[in-house]
Formats: C-alpha cells, structure tokens, sequence
C-alpha cells in the first residue's frame, strides 16, 4: 500500500466545494457546477507522491495542456472553459488553474504507444503482445512500432497501479461502440501530437488521454494533455533502440530513488525520503526544456 507520504490539507476558497485531491492536482466546484482544476508542485514516482515538491511544475503542466487542447481541437473539443483563477481563489493558482465543464467521465486511461518502453515493454518480453495487441518478435526498448497500438488501462486509485487491460476489455465495460471511437479518437491524437512533436526534433514515445461525455453525449477530452506526467518525451538525438532513453520526464527521480544513495526499500512500503536539491533541479530543468523545445517559446514566468 503506498500513497501520500503525508497529504495535504486541501485550500479552501469562499464560493468553492472541495471534491478531491489527486497525486498532481486539487479538484473544486464551483455553485454553479463547472470544475475548477488546480495543477500543484507534487510530483509522484512508484505510487507514492513525494514530500519534495518542484518548483513551477504545476504552471508549467497547465500552460502546456492549454498549448496543446489549442492544437488539437479540431480533433477532440476539450473541457476547458477559462485559465482564469475564480474569484477569491489564492494569488498562487494564477496559471496554475483550469475552469472546466463537467462530463461523464469515461472510466478508461486511453493509452496510445509509438514505442516499446516501460509496461508495455515488460509485457510483450512476457508473451509478445501489449494488451493483447500482438507485436513483431525482435523489438527492444525503445523499438519504434510500425503502426501506433491503442493499449488502455483501467482507472487506479492514488496510491494504486493502472493496469493494462485489453480493447476487449474495454468494449466489456464501456460498450463495443464506445470502446472503438475511443480507440480511433486516441490514435488521432497521438498521431497529431507524435507530428508535432518530431517537427520540434522530439519524439513522443507513448501518452495517455482521458475522455468524458459533455450533456449532447460529445466525447470531450479532459484532464492534462501531452505533457512530461502524462506523456514519455524523448529527445530525437538521442534516441537509440536497446537500452533505456533518455527522457523529458520523472526518470531523474526514479533514478535516484532507486540508487544507493537514497537508501530506500521500494519493496520495504516505507514512504521515499525527501529529494536532494541537486535532484529538484535537474528535474524542473527538463520539464522547462521540453516546454520550450515543444512550443518554441520560453516559459511564461521566471
């Protein structure tokens, strides 16, 4: 069992009903029932959210969702109605929130993957398939896959795995109509994001979106979008299949919490220690570089 090493007391704000708190972020609604999104500092690695935060994280996550839910709306409309903090709401949120429309959300982590890496890599070295998509024998981590592959999972608790699960699976659960505009609505939005992103000289490697249905039965895409928590990133100089790539993501942090150094048990469900300064640092420079390197403009804050 693992979680928040110690959670939060959640803000309260004049005019706004405290609904949940997530590994990233703090859910709000307002009286008059839109959702209000607040993106925070925390960072999560091996399912337990730090007690180290990195500076910045959660404006940078939330400027980039908005960079990309621009460039994707002709694909999908996203749930987002304003970036602007509600009235009240504490100086901090600014650039850090979302006002949005609530859906009925679909309850499946929509996976594409260009590449073989992490889960998915684990799986096919099992038995030659992700998610019960079977793959060419020979591929390596980092192989990139001749067509993209929809690989879902279902929805986890804090502190819990999401685990993969088949598209027949899912067509069990949400219904086989459902289930194949989710796949064909995946794959489009990485295939547009996976262009994007190479013409930048990164490849995106693999993502996950979330879905709901707004009150005219519209799937509507929700949550973050194609940023480093959601996405792997990897930069396309350096990519070389057969080892591990380096990335635009955490992997500085489960780096490091897996060394020597840390001196912690992953296998002990003891909560991680604190994170070194040296380690906050190099982990908000990459979310900073691959910010910029993504949208061509320096971030929008100091």
């Amino acid at each position: 069992m693992s979680g928040f090493t110690v959670k939060p007391e959640p803000v309260q704000v004049p005019g706004l009903t405290h609904l949940h708190t997530g590994k990233v972020r703090e859910l709000y609604a307002t009286a008059s029932g839109e959702l209000v999104m607040v993106a925070t500092d925390r960072v999560s690695a091996y399912d337990w959210v730090l007690p180290t935060e990195i500076p910045d994280k959660g404006r940078l996550l939330t400027a980039l969702s908005l960079w990309w839910f621009e460039r994707l709306a002709d694909l999908a409309p996203s749930h987002v109605l304003s970036d602007a903090p509600p009235p009240g709401a504490p100086a901090d949120w600014k650039g850090r929130t979302l006002v949005c429309r609530r859906l009925d959300m679909v309850p499946v982590e929509c996976v594409a993957r260009g590449y073989l890496t992490g889960s998915g890599l684990a799986e096919y070295r099992e038995g030659g398939a992700v998610c019960g998509v079977a793959l060419p024998a020979g591929l390596e981590d980092g192989s990139r896959l001749d067509e993209p592959v929809f690989t879902p999972a279902t929805k986890a608790e804090v502190g819990e795995h999401d685990e993969n699960v088949s598209f027949e699976a899912v067509s069990a659960q949400v219904g086989a109509e459902l289930a194949g505009e989710l796949r064909e609505l995946t794959l489009a939005l990485y295939g547009r994001g996976r262009e994007i992103a190479e013409e930048r000289g990164v490849l995106l490697a693999d993502t996950k979106f979330e879905f709901g249905r707004d009150a005219g039965g519209r799937l509507v895409l929700a949550d973050e979008v194609l940023t480093p928590d959601s996405s792997r990133f990897w930069p396309a100089e350096g990519w070389a299949p057969g080892r591990p790539q380096p990335s635009y993501d955490k992997q500085i942090i489960r780096d490091w919490l897996t060394s020597a150094e840390s001196g912690w048990d992953r296998a002990a469900d003891t909560p991680p220690p604190p994170l070194p300064d040296e380690v906050v640092e190099r982990t908000r420079a990459k979310y900073v570089e691959v910010y910029e390197r993504l949208t061509g403009t320096p971030v929008p804050f100091g």
